[in-house]
C-alpha cells in the first residue's frame, strides 16, 4: 500500500529535533485525569485526546464507528487542565489522533527489552494518505533514561538508545520502529505522546528544527546487553508456553489432549 511519508524519516525511522524549553513551562502533568492503561511496562496515561472526546486511551479502530488514528476529539475535561501541552500538541498543525501524557514507572533494561513492541498507527488508514508517526516530548527531568529502538526486536546490533532529559524531542515512525522506554530513575517519568499524520505540516515542523536522523548511544555494558536480551527471551518463551496451554484446555476447563 502507498502513503505520503516523511523523506526525514527515510534513513533511520526517528528525527530528533532540538531539544524545548520545558522548565519554562508549569508542571500541568501533576494535575490531569489519568486512567489505568497499560501499555510496555507499568503505565497510566492521561488522553488529551481520544478517539470520540472521552476519558479513554483505546485504540480508535475499536470504536463505534472505527476510524484510523486521525481526528482524535479533545479531551475537556483534560485540556482545560493543560492548555499549555495542548498547545504544544496543535503547533504541529498537522491532524491528531491520539494525544496522551503516560506516567511511567522506574523499570530495567531487561524490562525495556521484553517490552520492545510496534504500534499498529495505521489500521484502517486509507492508501494515498499520510501516514501515521508519533512524537514524543519528554515532560520530567530523565537524563539516565533513555527510548531504545530496533529495526529487528532480537537484534542487539540495530539498537538506538536516545537519551531523555527534560525537554527531548523525537518524531519516530512506531510501526517501522521496535521501541520501548529504559526509565532508571526513581520517580515516574512523564512524556506527551502525540499521533500526527505524515505531511506538509509535520515536515515543516520538524524541518524548522535542526532534525538529526542519528543518534549515538550512550555506553551501555555489554553484559547488560546480553542478560537483558536474554532475560526478554525467557520471558517471551514462558509467556508462549502459557499461552499455548490456555489454548488447549477447552471451555468447561478440561485439558485438551491432542491424539498420539
Amino acid at each position: 500500500m502507498t502513503y505520503v511519508k516523511l523523506p526525514v524519516l527515510d534513513e533511520s525511522g526517528y528525527a530528533i529535533v532540538d531539544s524545548y524549553d520545558q522548565n519554562a513551562d508549569p508542571r500541568e502533568w501533576e494535575n490531569l485525569v489519568y486512567v489505568d492503561w497499560k501499555s510496555s511496562g507499568d503505565t497510566r496515561f492521561a488522553p488529551l485526546a481520544s478517539a470520540y472526546g472521552d476519558m479513554e486511551c483505546d485504540g480508535f479502530w475499536n470504536h463505534t464507528p472505527a476510524k484510523t488514528d486521525k481526528d482524535g476529539v479533545w479531551v475537556q475535561e483534560n485540556i482545560d487542565i493543560a492548555p499549555i501541552l495542548t498547545g504544544r500538541a496543535h503547533e504541529v498543525g498537522a491532524n491528531v489522533g491520539r494525544c496522551r501524557v503516560i506516567e511511567l514507572q522506574p523499570n530495567t533494561y531487561a524490562d525495556a527489552i521484553y517490552n520492545l513492541h510496534r504500534d499498529d498507527n495505521n489500521r484502517l488508514n486509507p492508501e494515498g494518505t499520510g501516514w501515521i508517526v508519533r512524537s514524543f516530548y519528554n515532560l520530567t527531568d530523565n537524563p539516565d533514561s533513555v527510548m531504545i529502538l530496533r529495526e529487528d526486536r532480537d537484534d542487539p546490533s540495530t539498537e538506538t538508545r536516545v537519551p531523555l532529559p527534560a525537554g527531548a524531542q523525537v518524531v519516530i515512525d512506531t510501526q517501522r520502529l521496535y521501541h520501548a522506554v529504559w526509565h532508571a530513575g526513581t520517580e515516574p517519568r512523564y512524556c506527551l505522546i502525540t499521533s500526527y499524520e505524515s505531511g506538509p505540516e509535520l515536515d515543516t515542523w520538524i524541518s524548522a528544527r535542526n532534525p538529526r536522523t542519528r543518534c549515538q548511544s550512550p555506553h551501555l555494558d555489554p553484559q547488560i546487553i546480553l542478560e537483558g536480551n536474554e532475560s526478554a527471551r525467557n520471558k517471551r518463551a514462558a509467556r508462549e508456553a502459557a499461552s499455548a496451554k490456555s489454548n488447549s484446555v477447552d471451555t468447561t476447563g478440561m485439558e485438551v489432549l491432542s491424539e498420539a
